[in-house]
Parts: C-alpha cells; sequence; structure tokens
C-alpha cells in the first residue's frame, strides 16, 4: 500500500485516566499521541479512562496531531468493549496491544469494521511478544486496516528475560527483524520507548540508532523526549539541501533516462533519487505539520 507521507517522528503515550494530562496534550509539539487505555491505566479506572479518551478524541480539540487510541488486548475483559468505544469516537487510528499472528489482525479489522469505525481509522499493532517476531510477515502483510507496527520494547525485554542495555544489543534482532517486516507490508514503524527520563544523552543516542535502523520515529513518555526526537527523526537542513541537488541534476535534459550520473565526483544512482525524492517530501509533511499546530 502507498500512502502519503505523514511525520511520526514523535508520539507521545498520554494515560487515559488523567484529564489533566489529555489537555495538556492538546499543546504539546508531538506529531502524534496515542490515548492510553493499556498500561498507563490501573483495572479500576479502565472505565473512567475509555470515557475520557473516547470524549476527548471525539471533541477533535488536538489540531494537526495523529490521534491514536490504544485499547487493552482482545483476550482481556475490557479489550472487546475498547473497540467498540474507541471505534465510535472516530480516531485517526487504534492502536491493538500483544498482536501475535495475522489472523489477530484480521480480527481487530473485522471488529472495528462493525462497530462502526469509518475507513479512515486506521489498525496500528503492538510488536512486543517473541511469538510475534516469528509472525512478522505473517503480521505485516495480513492486509485489513493495519498501517503501522508499534515496538513493544519494555516486553521484549521481560518476556525474553533480558536486560535494558545502553546498545539494545538484546533488541537488535527484533527491531532490525520488524523494520524489514514493515517495510515488506508497505506500513509504518515506531521504536519502542526509552526509560530513563533523565538521560538526556542515551536518548538521544538511542534516537539516532532508531533512525538508522530505519524507524519512522520513536513513542515516547514524557514531554520533555519531544523536542529531541523531532530534531533526530527529521532531515537536516543539509539533507534536504543535497537531496534536492541530486533530484535537480536527474531532472537535468543530459540526464533523462540515465540510471547513474556523476556529481560532485561521485556516482548517484537512481535509488538515491528516489532516497532524496522522500526526504524532500518528509521534510515537506513536517512544515506542513508544524504550520498547522
Amino acid at each position: 500500500m502507498t500512502e502519503p507521507i505523514r511525520p511520526r517522528r514523535s508520539v507521545l503515550y498520554m494515560p487515559g485516566s488523567n484529564a489533566r494530562a489529555l489537555e495538556k496534550a492538546r499543546t504539546l509539539p508531538a506529531d502524534g499521541l496515542i490515548l492510553d487505555l493499556e498500561d498507563a491505566v490501573a483495572p479500576e479506572s479502565k472505565d473512567l479512562a475509555r470515557s475520557q479518551v473516547c470524549e476527548a478524541a471525539r471533541a477533535r480539540g488536538f489540531g494537526a496531531r495523529e490521534v491514536v487510541i490504544r485499547v487493552n488486548g482482545l483476550n482481556t475483559e475490557w479489550g472487546h468493549a475498547d473497540i467498540a468505544a474507541a471505534a465510535a469516537a472516530q480516531p485517526d487510528a487504534i492502536l491493538v496491544p500483544k498482536i501475535n499472528d495475522g489472523d489477530e489482525i484480521q480480527l481487530a479489522s473485522a471488529l472495528l469494521a462493525q462497530a462502526g469505525a469509518g475507513e479512515h481509522v486506521a489498525l496500528w499493532a503492538m510488536i512486543e511478544t517473541p511469538l510475534s517476531i516469528f509472525n512478522l510477515r505473517d503480521i505485516a502483510t495480513a492486509g485489513g486496516r493495519l498501517r503501522c507496527f508499534v515496538m513493544g520494547t519494555n516486553d521484549l525485554v521481560k518476556e525474553t528475560n533480558g536486560q535494558h542495555t545502553p546498545g539494545r544489543e538484546g533488541l537488535l534482532a527484533p527491531l532490525s527483524l520488524s523494520v524489514l517486516a514493515a517495510r515488506a507490508g508497505g506500513i509504518a514503524i515506531l521504536d519502542g520507548v526509552y526509560n530513563d527520563i533523565q538521560n538526556e544523552e542515551g536518548f538521544r543516542a538511542v534516537c539516532a540508532q532508531g533512525r538508522a535502523l530505519g524507524f519512522d520515529g520513536k513513542t515516547l513518555i514524557h514531554p520533555s523526549q519531544i523536542g529531541p526526537c523531532n530534531a533526530i527523526f527529521a532531515p537536516s537542513a543539509e539533507d534536504v539541501a543535497a537531496a534536492k541537488k541530486i533530484i535537480a541534476a536527474f531532472a537535468l535534459p543530459e540526464n533523462k533516462g540515465k540510471g547513474a550520473i556523476s556529481l560532485d565526483g561521485r556516482m548517484v544512482e537512481l535509488l538515491h533519487a528516489e532516497i532524496a525524492q522522500r526526504t524532500v517530501a518528509l521534510a515537506d509533511a513536517i512544515a506542513k505539520r508544524e504550520a498547522a499546530a
């Protein structure tokens, strides 16, 4: 599937049971918001959170920010009621946790349709179990409303009995495989959260690693992480200038139809022109998003 580029540099989790946090989210410079009914909400607050989140989504007060509701797992006592309520609120997307295979993507898509979700309401899937890693291709190509993977790195570390390390050595295989599967399926993919809010240097390093691995952006747990994340996952001015130069060079009459050209002393191929076009398109989409904030 091919869709217009939408910036997803920073996507911030907001606890659905915290009304003040939901109100604050309307002013934050994040590209997207995940209004959470799952991990951030205690069992006794699930009903309140569902009501507050769906009311906030229906109010359409978040501007250009992409609004996503994370429901509880489909096999929990709250999951199906969450899906029904979230579908009625018509957010941009609904994020389902603990997805293990393609059949669950099809089930979630069907539940959204049955609940009356408009065609614009996308399905996002959490990748956070060992079984999901083994079924990545099946999940990514399951179709339905699936548009984005969200890595649940904390759960993956827990389920593998691993450890959180600065270089994320134990996560590199599942992270890389998930990016490959997402690209094969033509969907977006977001890196997992970074827990040490006070460690900005460590956070920046992990953001840079995520961008190098191919992620579109990162999920966040604190507003202080938005600025660095937006900067790292956006093309720099130098990147954009270089991309425009490549595009212009291939557009010259003498280069029409060529698969490779010489530019500033180096060989540049058509694949570099395609990368350049995406870089410029992303920069333009970011500028449009920020102008609409």
